[in-house]
């Protein structure tokens, strides 16, 4: 999985943007709602992280069909919601906190948001209202945590965990299988530096020259 942390995407061209599952473009400021570079060759993407890069509406994110989790606190978004269903569909946790939420009413496009299950409104003026957490809940059943808590008071467990589950579950299984490999690898180059080793000193002892240690390093190519 190829991870991407960038104050701006101006290396976009560097890395394949298919390959890429999670973007973090934190304190990268917008122009005109927009993030340079940030488009819908992301096919892939899961995680998109975009705190604090003065959005005021959402209506500019590009068409990303895989994004689970979207982390949009302290920016100034104060509604326009309604592009979200249509360009993330498969969202499950959305972070909108310290932005300039007021109303209830700016939260119905989300009910088109199916598979939301996790929704944040810390420092939004909107959890002030009398009632916010039952009128939210009400507004919005197929969700299952507000604020890092259920209808019961019950904290949510690490949501990165649960947007990643699957995923580390894969990931560990891949890096073990790697390790395997890499310790049979090993283990034959051990082998055959001991061979080699032997080799040598057996003719250092005939010709009475010593040898120079040579230390051969695994070549790891990034892609």
């Amino acid at each position: 999985m190829l991870r991407v942390k960038l104050g701006a995407l101006h290396m976009q061209s560097r890395c394949s943007t298919p390959l890429v599952r999670e973007l973090v473009l934190d304190n990268c400021k917008s122009n005109d709602g927009k993030i340079e570079g940030l488009t819908a060759e992301f096919v892939n993407l899961e995680f998109l992280s975009l705190i604090n890069v003065g959005l005021i509406s959402v209506s500019n994110l590009p068409k990303l069909p895989k994004l689970k989790k979207l982390e949009l606190s302290d920016n100034r978004i104060y509604g326009g919601l309604d592009m979200l269903a249509e360009k993330l569909p498969n969202l499950t946790h959305l972070n909108l906190s310290g932005n300039k939420l007021k109303d209830i009413s700016t939260l119905e496009p989300l009910k088109k948001l199916d598979c939301l299950k996790s929704l944040d409104l810390f420092n939004c003026e909107v959890t002030n209202l009398n009632d916010y957490r039952e009128s939210v809940f009400r507004l919005l059943p197929q969700l299952t945590y507000l604020d890092g808590y259920d209808r019961e008071d019950g904290e949510a467990p690490d949501s990165d965990a649960e947007v990643d589950g699957v995923d580390e579950e894969e990931e560990d299984e891949d890096e073990e299988d790697e390790d395997g490999e890499e310790e049979e690898f090993d283990e034959e180059e051990d082998e055959d530096e001991d061979e080699d080793v032997e080799g040598e000193e057996d003719e250092d002892e005939v010709s009475g020259e010593v040898s120079p240690c040579i230390c051969f390093l695994p070549c790891f190519t990034l892609s």
